[in-house]
């Protein structure tokens, strides 16, 4: 029987607090504990990407959200 070992990628805009990476992190998880996959088997990657990096609608993130803060 095999066993599910699911990967999470998780692409965030740079700046995310620790508080903010643990939320992230536990809610991810908790789905997939809900569906009956053991937690210990899920795995999480954040990727924080630079909002300069980062291109939505033609225009660089880090202009279209200048005022915009992460959590």
């Amino acid at each position: 029987m095999a066993i599910a070992v699911p990967i999470v990628h998780v692409y965030m805009w740079r700046g995310l607090s620790e508080e903010a990476k643990e939320k992230i992190i536990e809610g991810i998880t908790k789905v997939f504990a809900d569906l009956g996959i053991r937690k210990e088997a899920v795995e999480i990657v954040i990727q924080e990407i630079p909002k300069e990096n980062w291109g939505i609608g033609g225009e660089r993130a880090s202009e279209k959200f200048k005022e915009t803060k992460s959590p």
